[in-house]
């Protein structure tokens, strides 16, 4: 794959924590819509948040099966999955990464 981007820029990527890079492309897809954006067809879709709770479900099950089969591949993808889809649901709910973290931080 090519990178086109320049030394500064590439240098601001790899500082960025990867959960909150994720986060701020779902953020702006929630704000702009982009037409042909998976993430756009969760905010959008006529279930509402029905259908991102059932894409959790489902994940959730996947990955269960996943480490059931001591498939590490396919655990890390669904594990992927759900973390990602996770992630949308807090910003319908206008939750973020940092409420997460909290709520993580305070069960040490």
């Amino acid at each position: 794959m090519s990178d086109d981007s320049g030394p500064d820029e590439s240098a601001a990527v790899e500082d960025t924590d990867v959960l909150d890079s994720l986060f701020a492309t779902i953020e702006q897809r929630k704000r702009d819509l982009p037409e042909g954006s998976y993430t756009t067809s969760l905010f959008t879709h006529e279930k509402g948040e029905n259908a991102v709770l059932e894409k959790l479900g489902e994940e959730s099950t996947e990955l269960v099966l996943a480490a059931k089969d001591d498939d590490d591949a396919e655990l890390l993808s669904e594990s992927a999955d759900f973390v990602y889809h996770l992630l949308v649901l807090l910003a319908m709910k206008d939750l973020d990464v940092d409420d997460l973290r909290d709520e993580l931080e305070a069960r040490f």
